[in-house]
Parts: structure tokens; C-alpha cells; sequence
């Protein structure tokens, strides 16, 4: 089962928020309505210019949302957010927490 699959209560939600882990290190926020489809896209070079010069990419945190909007408004309101709450994010969201 796919971190998507787990995510999602009843049916497919329409949209995710996500966080990768870089193989520089550093961590990218984006959003998409497919997770599993947009990470095939990140793998291959073709989703983010971005990401596409730091593979290799590891999905570490994601979060269904119940629209499109609020999926753009979690993607800004995490991209405020400091390196290390993003870190406790992705633990707290790795703890089942």
C-alpha cells in the first residue's frame, strides 16, 4: 500500500500535500491530486526543476486534504514554517501521531 493509499480515509481525496527529502538533504514541499503519479514524475527528472537536481527524492511526510484549495493553502502554510518544525512534522507524522 502506497503512503497515498494510507492517507486516504474513503475513496481518493482530491488533493495531497507533500514533503521530500532531497539527496542534497534539504526538504521540498509541492502538492498534487495523484501522489503516486507526481512521485513517478519527481523520480523521472520531470515534476519540479528543483527536485530534478537533487535526486535522488524520498517521499517522507504527506497529507490528504478534502480540496485543492486546502491543499495550496497547507503547501504555504508549511513552506513558512522552519527547517526544524518542518523536521518535527515529518516525525510527528512518522510516529502515527
Amino acid at each position: 500500500m502506497t503512503l497515498a493509499a494510507e492517507d486516504a480515509t474513503a475513496g481518493s481525496p482530491p488533493a495531497f500535500v507533500y514533503l521530500l527529502r532531497c539527496g542534497d538533504g534539504t526538504l521540498y514541499t509541492g502538492v498534487a491530486k495523484d501522489l503516486d503519479a507526481r512521485m513517478r514524475q519527481h523520480e523521472a527528472g520531470r515534476a519540479s526543476r528543483y527536485t530534478r537536481a537533487r535526486l535522488p527524492i524520498v517521499l517522507v511526510w504527506s497529507r490528504a486534504c478534502a480540496s485543492w484549495g486546502d491543499a495550496l493553502r497547507e503547501e504555504i502554510r508549511i513552506k513558512q514554517l522552519t527547517r526544524a518544525e518542518k523536521e518535527a512534522l515529518i516525525e510527528l507524522g512518522n510516529s502515527g501521531g
